[in-house]
């Protein structure tokens, strides 16, 4: 075996080991703060879809899975779940304290944070997109490595205003309907 191959094998290694970190993290946080197990499930589909996402982008960007990107996954983890939790906290805010339905507070609550939601992916673009054109081989390097957070926030991003809201509605919307069955 080549010993780029075992690197990028150990670098795969540790991106599932530090999911898994994530994951977990994200269910005691969520489940202490909200908890709620219907709020905690929500930003872990999140997490995979971005991650998948990016994935795919490498496709489209014509990047291979090396040590950087790879590496650049691993920040991106940590990263792309905060969108998510912030939607679903502030949903469930409106849901608890302010008494409203699923459907109203989903919609005041993406009033309240959309714009933070879409500015922190700016922000992160604006850090990381610049080292995409750094000139040299280190530019060439760096540029993966850009890129890919860059691409998982943008996905964060999305997921957090589209798919995040629309399941916390969702699933209370259903918790409601067997609550009323019983």
């Amino acid at each position: 075996m080549y010993k780029r191959q075992q690197f990028v094998r150990e670098a795969l290694e540790k991106v599932a080991h530090t999911f898994f970190e994530a994951l977990a993290l994200v269910i005691l946080v969520v489940f202490i703060f909200l908890g709620s197990w219907r709020a905690t499930l929500i930003p872990l589909l999140a997490i995979p879809v971005s991650l998948v996402g990016t994935f795919g982008a490498f496709v489209l960007m014509g990047f291979s899975i090396n040590t950087l990107t790879m590496f650049a996954m691993i920040l991106a983890i940590g990263l792309v779940v905060d969108d998510a939790i912030v939607v679903v906290e502030a949903v469930e805010h409106h849901i608890q304290d302010n008494g409203m339905t699923p459907k109203e507070a989903t919609y005041r609550a993406m009033k309240e944070v959309s714009g933070p939601v879409v500015a922190i992916a700016f922000v992160l673009a604006a850090v990381f997109i610049p080292v995409a054109f750094t000139g040299g081989t280190v530019g060439q390097l760096y540029k993966q490595f850009a890129l890919t957070i860059s691409v998982s926030m943008a996905l964060s991003a999305i997921v957090a205003l589209s798919l995040t809201p629309a399941s916390v509605s969702y699933t209370h919307l259903r918790a409601h309907e067997t609550a009323a069955n019983l």
